[in-house]
This record gives C-alpha cells, sequence and structure tokens, in this order.
C-alpha cells in the first residue's frame, strides 16, 4: 500500500513538473521569477536515486512556511533563507533549518570544517564571522539541489492544505524505523547529520517534524492532484 502511494506520488511531482516548466536550482533563483504567494517544496538530490518507486531522483526535503494565523512570510522569502546570500555566498542557518541540519552533516564529514558554535542560537558577530565560510559550503550544497514547488494559496493556520500536504508527504516518504522504501544511498551527506534520534540520517529526509509518524493519510494526493490539475 504504502509503496502504491510513493509511485503515485512521484506520478503527481511529474505531472508538476511538466506543468511548471520543470525544476530549477536554489543558485539560479532570485525574487523576480514570479513565484506564488504561498506553497509547498520538494528538493531533490544528485546521487540519491529511487529504487523501488520507480526511477529518477528521490524527494530529500519537503517544506513550507507562513503556518501560523499572523505570519506574512512568502514561498519566496522561505526559500531565499534556504538559498544564502548572492553577493557573499553565505547565509543564516539559524534561520533555516535545512541550512543548520546540512552544515551539521558537513562538519562531520569535511574535516577541513571546524566550529564549535554552529549549535549556538544567540552567536555574537565574531561567532558569525568565524561560521562564514562553513554557510558559504550549505550555499553551494543547497543550491545544487533540484527543486519543484506547488502553489497553495491558502490563509494561515494549522490544518490548511499546505500544512496537510507537508506533514503527509513527509510521513509517507520518511523511512524512519519503517521498512525502507527507496532509502537513501550510502554516500548520502544526511548519513552524517548529527540531529537528535538520527531522525535524518535514519527518515533519508533533510526534515525532522513528522518523520516519526507511523501512519499517513493517503487522501492528501488527492489534494495535491487537485491543485496541480487546477494549476
Amino acid at each position: 500500500m504504502r509503496l502504491d502511494d510513493v509511485v503515485r506520488f512521484y506520478e503527481l511531482l511529474d505531472r508538476l513538473e511538466q506543468r511548471s516548466g520543470g525544476r530549477r536550482l536554489l543558485s539560479d533563483c532570485n525574487g523576480r521569477m514570479g513565484w506564488p504567494q504561498r506553497g509547498v517544496y520538494f528538493f531533490f538530490e544528485n546521487g540519491e536515486k529511487r529504487r523501488e518507486s520507480g526511477s529518477g531522483l528521490r524527494v530529500v526535503r519537503v517544506g513550507t512556511h507562513a503556518l501560523t494565523a499572523t505570519s506574512k512570510a512568502t514561498l519566496w522569502e522561505r526559500l531565499a533563507h534556504h538559498r544564502g546570500r548572492v553577493k557573499s555566498g553565505g547565509g543564516d542557518h539559524r534561520g533555516s533549518i535545512f541550512r543548520l541540519l546540512v552544515g551539521s552533516a558537513l562538519l562531520k564529514d569535511d574535516t577541513s570544517l571546524v566550529s564549535t558554535t554552529w549549535d549556538v542560537k544567540k552567536p555574537t558577530e565574531g561567532m558569525r564571522r568565524s561560521e562564514h565560510y562553513i554557510e558559504q559550503k550549505v550555499t553551494r550544497t543547497v543550491g545544487a539541489m533540484p527543486f519543484l514547488w506547488l502553489e497553495v494559496n491558502d490563509a494561515g493556520g494549522p490544518k490548511n492544505r499546505r500544512s496537510i500536504i507537508e506533514r503527509q508527504s513527509i510521513a509517507l516518504l520518511s523511512n524512519f524505523e519503517k521498512q525502507p522504501l527507496d532509502g537513501q544511498s550510502k554516500t548520502w551527506l544526511g548519513r552524517w547529520c548529527a540531529d537528535g534520534e538520527a531522525r535524518v540520517s535514519k527518515s533519508g529526509l533533510w526534515n525532522q517534524d513528522y518523520v516519526d509518524d507511523k501512519s499517513y493519510d493517503p487522501a492528501f494526493l488527492d489534494v495535491m492532484e487537485d491543485l496541480i490539475e487546477r494549476g
């Protein structure tokens, strides 16, 4: 059953890709590219291939934004946090859990990268300066990951369609304490991530929330299909 739903999930993403003009790289993106106000995004990673569900790259992160009723954040503003800064190549991993997790893995995997402050929540300017070259490596790593986005212009709130698609997609794709489907490769960077309970390395996703959900509601696929067809 789960395999059938994973297959359908990727079939829907194939249709989304055709309708949206293809995947993009964050390193090539800016805020003047006609982004919808709100949506859900799906990142892939080169070298991370599907197996049981078909061919092509597997999704390695699902995310959205503005889930509170008062939040004004747009889709591009969230993606821009993940992308980092264009001129310096740096960024702020304290404003992006995606960058935080990728940086954590890079610090374990690459011995040339050293930091004792990566997890400090309120850094000094000196700490930020010492982390800059690591932020640059994170920017290059995230910027090379292809992604798709699905426009979902609903209001904020925990039960909106963006929240449902994000949570259910993660629950469906996560291999955390489950029989693996489209499991992570032996060389996947996320295996080095030092997050609590090894949620990234065990789930195969650059996500922490919802990866331990034991079940999912396949009805979210109908919601996705309706949005894609209407788009």
